[in-house]
């Protein structure tokens, strides 16, 4: 079988020709069109591509011009020659993911950046701006890594590293950072701000009153028609659609909506393992979409395409293009998170009462007040574009900017809950459907849960699909099913468990020596959400599950969680650990849940071991390190 690979969408139309050195080249590419700035972005979720967009349109009101750039497109040895145009540097915004890992599209950056000793990068001006959330253990790897392995091999750091927090405000931590950045640029390279604020277009409309139908997009991610005609490998630039063959209602009381799905992978040669994540791409709720198009009075249904005005960038079109106003809003554009301070600048332009102009101005700027009221009246209301437009009737943008500057809607990951071993062609997702009132008393819904919860198994006589690609993680059972293992999942961290006791139960079949397997869960009220009850007592009745713990949290006066329950089985559980090489796992909230945890397994290290809370630390970081600990978390 010869080499498969696959093209970013925007070179699909290119993947004819393999990929020149003169594709490949930044420092080409850069001499070629006049740039001296280059941002590179580490991105699982779009945000640090975000963020280098900024960057790089920046340059131009800096007399700078600059580009964003994939690393996984271009050679990154080149580094070394970025001092061979005058005045230049390299930006790199780096988001970090999982348990301290660099994103999908950085992970060859980061391979080489490791095994290369000998560069030297003595002509690379730099800096970093990485992108974390603190409520994981590793925060900000990996923009600390590549802040620190720079300068080791010799490149100049032109301005401190930035270290963005998403569990705060990731959006105020970068404008801070930019707002002192760019005077150090200026200081460092003698150049002058050019005072011009105005608002710089990165792309063109072009309409199309009469264009063939089988032209224009109509959800696809990457290639045009990819969901009529379907060819592996599947992968984040060329989904499988999935058809759902099981949507059921887990719980059997309360106000919530948890839910288990079943995806059919029939013929579409995808493989998984207990523990990876599937990936789905959602669509935006049609009345949103709607509601959009009549506040801004326009024909949903034309056909355009946004051209870059930059003939020679990689991102040809902000998204597939050409494609209607309703196709964007669907299915590619982000409508329903509180849009970022560079869409409300941008937008000031268009309001007609000049009071709007300068309050959507003083919330993109680095003012404490006007960070304040962007806090305020945006994150805290929850407010998503529809109900800044509603809000403030003065502000009608033209929807052609609107669709430039609105983020790309983003895939959402679901930790898998079945076994290959068991379900080799079908994949299972649980999750709860986020639905929640704001300040403002409007109701906001989560985009994925929701279309997930709308997918019934037919619609309309045609099966339900979902598109979707796996993600491969680290969180895996044993090489040695004789090893323990001591699972803890409340709520809908639960998932990748269902999956692990799959398999242990298909591993006694084979009559293969299973270890010990113990599981903690833990819901609110077990005659409420006690997600799959009887598949976990029958596991216990069987003797897959060793001993089965369940935490209500509210059935008694005081609250009652996973952590509490490992407290109570701390002598086995340290038998288990310390003398019969047990692996931890843990899926679930990373804010609380997987802190207060991670201290219950200290204090059981202290009580049974004899450790001070030092040694005890060092006693899990030990675990962590050898793979015996490992966590699924979300925040």
């Amino acid at each position: 079988m010869g080499c498969v690979f696959s093209l970013p969408e925007d070179r699909r139309d290119a993947a004819e020709r393999t990929p020149t050195t003169r594709d490949t080249s930044f420092i080409e590419k850069m001499k070629k069109t006049g740039k001296n700035v280059i941002v590179f972005y580490g991105s699982q979720t779009g945000t640090a591509e975000e963020f280098a967009n900024r960057l790089s349109k920046d340059a131009q009101r800096y007399g700078m011009k600059g580009m964003a750039a994939d690393p996984e497109e271009y050679e990154m040895a080149e580094l070394s020659r970025l001092g061979e145009i005058e005045n230049s540097l390299a930006i790199f915004c780096m988001a970090t993911y999982g348990e301290g890992d660099p994103t999908d599209n950085a992970q060859d950056l980061y391979d080489w950046l490791q095994e290369n000793d000998d560069e030297d990068f003595s002509g690379l001006n730099y800096t970093v701006f990485g992108l974390g959330n603190k409520t994981y253990e590793h925060y900000n790897a990996m923009g600390k890594y590549v802040d620190k392995r720079l300068e080791e091999l010799g490149a100049k750091r032109i301005f401190d590293l930035g270290l963005g927090d998403d569990d705060g405000n990731v959006e105020e931590d970068f404008i801070s950072w930019r707002e002192q950045f760019w005077p150090a640029v200026c200081e460092h390279f003698g150049v002058e701000p050019l005072g011009d604020d105005s608002s710089i277009r990165q792309y063109e409309l072009k309409e199309y009153p009469d264009i063939n139908a089988s032209k224009v997009y109509t959800g696809e991610i990457g290639r045009l028609k990819s969901f009529e005609v379907q060819k592996p490998p599947f992968d984040s630039k060329n989904p499988f659609l999935a058809s759902v063959t099981v949507n059921r209602r887990l719980n059997k009381a309360g106000d919530r909506h948890l839910m288990h799905l079943e995806l059919d992978i029939t013929g579409s040669k995808i493989r998984y393992e207990s523990g990876d994540h599937v990936a789905v791409f959602p669509t935006n709720d049609t009345a949103l979409v709607n509601k959009l198009g009549k506040i801004l009075e326009v024909d949903l249904d034309v056909v355009i395409s946004l051209n870059n005005l930059d003939d020679e960038s990689n991102k040809k079109h902000p998204f597939p293009c050409p494609t209607t106003y309703r196709t964007a809003l669907t299915h590619y554009l982000d409508i329903t998170h509180p849009p970022r301070t560079n869409v409300l600048y941008e937008m000031a332009q268009y309001a007609s009462d000049p009071k709007d102009q300068e309050n959507m101005r003083k919330m993109a700027s680095s003012s404490p007040e006007g960070k304040a009221l962007y806090q305020n009246w945006v994150l805290d209301a929850s407010r998503n574009i529809l109900a800044i437009l509603e809000d403030m009737p003065s502000l009608r943008p033209p929807i052609d900017h609107l669709c430039e500057l609105l983020p790309r809607l983003q895939a959402r990951y679901y930790s898998i809950a079945s076994s290959s071993k068991v379900h080799p062609n079908s994949i299972h997702i649980c999750a709860v459907v986020v639905e929640y009132k704001t300040k403002t008393g409007r109701t906001n819904k989560g985009v994925a849960t929701t279309w997930l919860k709308n997918k019934q198994i037919t619609d309309n006589g045609h099966k339900s699909t979902v598109p979707m690609f796996i993600r491969k993680s680290q969180f895996r059972l044993p090489f040695k099913a004789t090893n323990p293992v001591i699972m803890i999942g409340p709520g809908t961290g639960i998932a990748p468990f269902m999956g692990f006791i799959q398999e242990r139960a298909w591993l006694k079949e084979q009559a293969k020596e299973v270890g010990e397997t113990v599981m903690f869960f833990g819901c609110r009220h077990k005659n409420e959400d006690y997600l799959y009850q009887e598949e976990l007592e029958e596991a216990e009745k069987t003797g897959v599950l060793t001993q089965l713990n369940v935490a209500f949290s509210r059935d008694q006066e005081h609250k009652v969680y996973v952590q509490h329950l490992l407290k109570k089985s701390k002598e086995h559980l340290w038998k288990l650990i310390h003398t019969n090489n047990a692996h931890i796992y843990i899926c679930g909230d990373a804010r609380n849940m997987a802190r207060d945890v991670q201290t219950a397994f200290y204090e059981i290290a202290e009580e049974m071991g004899g450790m001070t809370r030092t040694q005890s630390t060092d006693y899990v970081k030990k675990l962590m390190a050898k793979g015996r600990y490992s966590q699924d978390v979300w925040s």
